[in-house]
């Protein structure tokens, strides 16, 4: 009986699961979007399907660590960089509920360490990225540091605490910074006494059963189904990353396909959170002047072919993620990579086109913007002489770095320590650019360069001082 009793059982079980699983054409048509990974010698990516709160449909393309021959699975633990922005804006939203602290907090309440600003930095300024703080991530980079390089939280805050300027007021706009995201972390750590990590799993990830999911403030730890990201290689096909980083808040999350499925699931049920969590999180950030952003709480609020989405990507060395939701359809795709060539943003709308084509509304085409007449610049050329201005050395203390400026085959090139040097392309007067940004060397009353402001993509205003000629 309990042999016959077994085979009904399982039966039943499969009939149940079969039917709320796609019909094979529709996997078929997702699993050629991902063809080109599906194979034994590439990275690729970790697939999640989600409809009515349930995992429709899971998939593996490619490897999950090329050296061991680990394919990737749903169950692959992956660093899912900046998508891990909503869970450390969800532990904010926890404690503000509770009264533990208040998103108009000035952040020096809890961060007595930075220098103080033009302007208060509230909590909220760093929730919706208009703190007007210098991304510490590409101040790294700018130090002549490395994505490779170990960094934690007391290294980025440190960093941060160097900057005695803002790239703007707090509150005037919207300017994406990691910054604001390591600062959160140490204010859930310093308004509730456990790490980020400790407090995350007490109140989100324990009670959801997120059972592989944990943010990754030891390097040193041993966890199974860890995937490797990889980028292109110079000898081999493929080389990869070595991630050190120890920083979390603004990404360091590792976690699987199967546990944010757990996590899309309390966005309908506020299993965590309690009722009014979900609206809690979708609250848009505003500027001073009113305008309503569409950054709530780590979360990117948006349209998609005329659909509402709720979503945050993320990249960091060889990983690239996207968390995508349709709300008013509950229908959710979860695309985790792990090589720097693959853009899950777009493959997860090729996913979204397959589920939802019979959904989406029709697009009004946008109007063409005008054909511009007008002729391009000419270049900005300086003479060979004139370079020999902007030789010297130059210090920020705000860096606590030199860069050294000399002419090399008629142009202006910038050396930096354990790095490539850089051609600077003249702009205009006194302004050159590269592939980091922008420079403007400074004049006294007397002509002479004196200094330089360097502009970067989230870094505005950083000063050097001229040291020597």
């Amino acid at each position: 009986m309990k042999p016959i009793f077994f085979f009904i059982t399982l039966i039943l079980l499969v009939s149940s699961v079969s039917a709320q699983s796609p019909d094979k054409s529709i996997t078929a048509r997702v699993d050629e979007i991902f063809a080109r990974w599906d194979k034994n010698d590439s990275p690729g990516c970790a697939l999640g399907v989600i409809k009515d709160g349930k995992l429709i449909y899971t998939r593996g393309y490619g490897m999950a660590d090329l050296e061991h021959n680990v394919p990737l699975t749903a169950q692959s633990v992956f660093y899912i960089a900046s998508t891990s922005k909503q869970f450390t804006a969800a532990n904010i939203a926890l404690l503000a509920r509770k009264g533990t602290l208040s998103l108009d907090d000035d952040i020096r309440k809890y961060l007595p360490e930075l220098p103080p600003y033009e302007g208060t930095i509230t909590v909220r300024h760093l929730v919706h990225h208009i703190s007007g703080l210098r991304d510490y991530l590409e101040l790294t980079l700018m130090r002549g540091g490395s994505f490779e390089d170990y960094i934690d939280n007391n290294d980025a805050i440190e960093l941060i605490a160097r900057q005695k300027a803002l790239n703007y007021k707090p509150g005037e706009k919207y300017l994406y910074s990691n910054s604001n995201y390591v600062l959160l972390a140490e204010i859930v750590k310093r308004a509730s006494g456990k790490s980020l990590r400790e407090f995350a799993m007490e109140n989100i990830f324990q009670p959801l059963g997120m059972n592989h999911t944990h943010w990754d403030d030891d390097r040193s730890m041993i966890v199974k189904n860890r995937v490797v990201s990889y980028g292109v290689g110079k000898i081999t096909p493929w080389q990869h990353f070595i991630k050190n980083i120890n920083a979390v808040g603004d990404g360091n999350l590792l976690t699987t396909i199967e546990d944010l499925a757990k996590w899309d699931q309390n966005f309908y049920d506020n299993k965590v959170g309690g009722a009014g969590f979900t609206e809690y999180l979708l609250t848009r950030g505003k500027l001073n002047n009113g305008e309503v952003l569409a950054y709530a709480f780590g979360l990117g609020r948006d349209e998609y072919r005329g659909l509402k989405i709720i979503s945050h990507a993320g990249g960091f060395l060889g990983f690239r993620t996207q968390l995508i939701r349709f709300p008013e359809q509950k229908f959710s795709v979860i695309c985790l990579c792990n090589a720097g060539t693959i853009n899950p943003v777009n493959l997860s709308e090729k996913v979204a086109d397959i589920f939802l084509a019979d959904q989406f509304k029709a697009e009004t085409k946008k109007p063409m913007p005008p054909v511009n007449q007008t002729k391009p610049p000419l270049s900005f050329t300086v003479p060979a002489t004139q370079l020999n201005e902007f030789v010297g050395s130059y210090y920020s203390s705000e860096l606590d770095v030199t860069y050294k400026f000399i002419v090399s085959d008629g142009k202006l090139t910038l050396k930096l320590a354990h790095q490539n040097s850089y051609t600077l392309m003249p702009q205009a007067q006194d302004q050159f650019t590269f592939i980091a940004g922008t420079m403007l060397f400074l004049r006294n009353e007397k002509a002479q360069v004196t200094g330089l402001n360097f502009d970067g993509g989230r870094v505005k205003g950083l000063r050097f001082e001229k040291r020597t000629n």
